[in-house]
């Protein structure tokens, strides 16, 4: 039986199925990048629910696999070599994974570069913006008088919007007709603006028709749908 004893975490939630990638999570738009990403691979892994509620992510166990205590994180028992690996932050995770199985990095080295770089495009870009935006849109920062900081994320996003809807222009995925990691990356968090940031009209994401058109595509793949409730929250 494959010992993952080495990782503390494991100590907090232990491996049913130790020879078995192991994700640590919650359905936010960064956990269900790797979790899509394992439904898309079939790479068979184990779940576990790290419950913000309960502060799970600040906890000694997490952080000794992350100590940038944020979700995901994950152990591959059969890492490089064989040997067992941790990995956090999931644009690394994403990474990895296409590495490992030789998929949804398109054919060859130019797509391989041109998936990484809307992969950083989405960690640099996307991520935080889009975050910073649901903060002012609908959680605390909607109730601050001054609105430039809101609205400096809301002019910030439509300039992201506006750079997907002129690449996708004509094509089915950001690397043509191959689905990839950069369309992973950003499914979550593009479905996320819309629906739980509640920020559909205040982006104008009617205005981006492309965009559009591609997270429909993405969220009409069964393992989109699958990866975007895992894991189940308590």
């Amino acid at each position: 039986m494959t010992d993952l004893s080495a990782f503390p975490i494991t100590a907090r939630w232990p491996a049913a199925h130790p020879d078995r990638i192991q994700l640590y999570s919650l359905p936010t738009p960064n956990g269900v990048k790797a979790s899509i990403m394992l439904e898309e691979t079939g790479l068979p892994y184990e779940v576990h629910l790290v419950d913000f509620a309960q502060d799970d992510q600040k906890s000694d166990a997490f952080v000794s696999l992350n100590p940038n205590g944020k979700i995901p994180a994950m152990i591959d028992p059969d890492g490089p070599g064989g040997a067992p690996i941790g990995l956090f932050e999931s644009g690394a995770i994403l990474l990895y994974l296409a590495e490992k199985t030789g998929r949804f990095l398109g054919e060859g080295s130019m797509d391989r570069w041109r998936a990484i770089q809307w992969v950083m495009f989405q960690m640099g870009g996307v991520g935080p913006m889009f975050g910073q935006l649901g903060f002012f849109n609908k959680f605390a920062g909607k109730d601050w008088e001054d609105k430039r900081p809101r609205d400096r994320y809301v002019a910030e996003a439509k300039r992201l919007l506006g750079v997907m809807d002129g690449v996708l222009g004509g094509k089915t995925w950001f690397l043509g007709e191959a689905y990839s990691i950069a369309d992973v990356s950003m499914i979550g968090w593009v479905n996320n603006l819309i629906t739980f940031y509640e920020a559909r009209e205040i982006v104008g994401f009617d205005d981006y028709p492309n965009v559009a058109a591609w997270l429909e595509r993405g969220l009409a793949r069964p393992a989109v749908q699958r990866g975007l409730k895992i894991p189940a929250r308590g």
